[in-house]
């Protein structure tokens, strides 16, 4: 007869094995449910469809972290974001004349915002939104917020002009086709790249003068002609942020007068000006913001970001969208941001077609899109980037 301890110790071991075989059970069950191994995922790059005249690059300067600036691109029929372009540190960028490439001069440091500096132009295929090449810089462009004329294409897409400010004036001209730097044109005293053709560059000068440099095909200067002074630097100076359409540039003084220029020739051609205010206007309601106006050539209408706080309010956006024919001259429409429950806007880019869609972007970095023939609000988007202060149509 077994003694008591070799009872405990047999009813040990049956509970052990009786353990042990439930475990392997519930492993075994375990087991068999695990599904097949998963296929090998290949990645591949998505193309975007054809463009439409509704898309818009919203370019975000991203001022509470300067070194990630980025490019959004918007579908204002859809609503939806299409894709995006990474910049780096104060950007600025260009999109060639044939839509197809998005040019952006950047700096990048080799430990995020400090260490080696690296200056460079790089070149995206608008399609698949790649990096597809580059071409080093000097470490002395220009820096700030961005305008159409901070970085620019010839007007045949083959020549490429990076405006350098160290504070000594002057620009960089990039053969795209070789991919390489062929010139510095000195521009003393005068700043940022105006294409004016396939062949000529204009700056704005600090005494109100345009200069325009002729360049031959291999990017050399030929010839350079100043213009007379075209306004008043000391009472009514322009926004450097001028507004090209077609082969024109239109400028806006502080006062809102409207100067437009033809910059094709060997000499800049300014007319004269016509005033975006009458009566009891002037000298009360003035263009503010930083892209403060946009152009729809097909329909003649110039849009203009409007406000009242003063001549030293031109940063401070605008609290009503004035509209005017460029052909007569006459106000058409005027439409009150409060109406549409927005705060000032300081950026407006209309499209090209027939039936435009206005795109403003806010102070507090909303996106608004409204009916560019009559200004009923269609829909705002409220994240679409932090300081959304730049827009390019395709």
């Amino acid at each position: 007869m077994p003694t008591k301890s070799a009872s405990v110790i047999n009813t040990l071991r049956w509970m052990s094995l009786c353990g042990c075989a439930l475990v392997c059970s519930s492993l075994s069950t375990v087991f068999a449910a695990v599904p097949a191994p998963l296929s090998e995922e290949r990645l591949t790059v998505a193309k975007l469809p054809a463009p439409t005249p509704h898309w818009v690059w919203i370019f975000d300067d991203a001022l509470n972290n300067e070194i990630d600036m980025r490019m959004f691109l918007y579908d204002g029929d859809s609503g939806r974001r299409l894709g995006q372009i990474d910049l780096g540190y104060w950007a600025m960028t260009a999109i060639s004349p044939d839509g197809k490439t998005t040019a952006a001069a950047t700096t990048y440091w080799s430990r995020g915002n400090k260490g080696t500096r690296t200056d460079v132009v790089e070149f995206t295929d608008n399609t698949t939104l790649e990096t597809k090449r580059e071409v080093l810089l000097p470490p002395k462009r220009i820096q700030g917020l961005p305008t159409f004329f901070s970085l620019a294409f010839s007007g045949d897409g083959r020549l490429l002009y990076v405006p350098y400010l160290t504070p000594a004036a002057s620009f960089g001209v990039i053969d795209v086709q070789k991919n390489a730097i062929v010139g510095e044109i000195d521009t003393a005293g005068c700043v940022l790249a105006i294409p004016g053709g396939p062949n000529r560059v204009s700056s704005l000068c600090e005494n109100a003068r345009v200069l325009t440099v002729t360049l031959d095909s291999s990017g050399k200067e030929v010839s350079r002609a100043n213009s007379e002074p075209f306004f008043d630097i000391e009472k009514d100076p322009v926004f450097v942020q001028g507004i090209p359409s077609n082969n024109l540039v239109w400028f806006l003084s502080f006062d809102g007068l409207v100067y437009e220029g033809d910059f094709t020739g060997a000499k800049a051609n300014i007319k004269a000006p016509w005033s975006l205010t009458q009566g009891s206007e002037k000298g009360v309601w003035r263009p503010a913001g930083v892209q403060i106006g946009a152009i729809n050539a097909k329909l003649s209408r110039l849009y203009v970001a409007m406000h009242k706080d003063g001549q030293d309010g031109h940063k401070d956006g605008g609290t009503e969208i004035w509209v005017f024919d460029t052909k007569n001259h006459a106000r058409v429409g005027r439409w009150p941001m409060a109406a549409a429950h927005l705060k000032p806007v300081v950026s407006i880019q209309i499209s090209q077609d027939e039936k435009p869609l206005l795109f403003g972007a806010t102070t507090d970095g909303e996106v608004a899109v409204f009916d560019g023939l009559n200004g009923k609000l269609i829909r705002t988007e409220k994240q679409l980037g932090q300081t959304p202060w730049m827009m390019f149509n395709p």
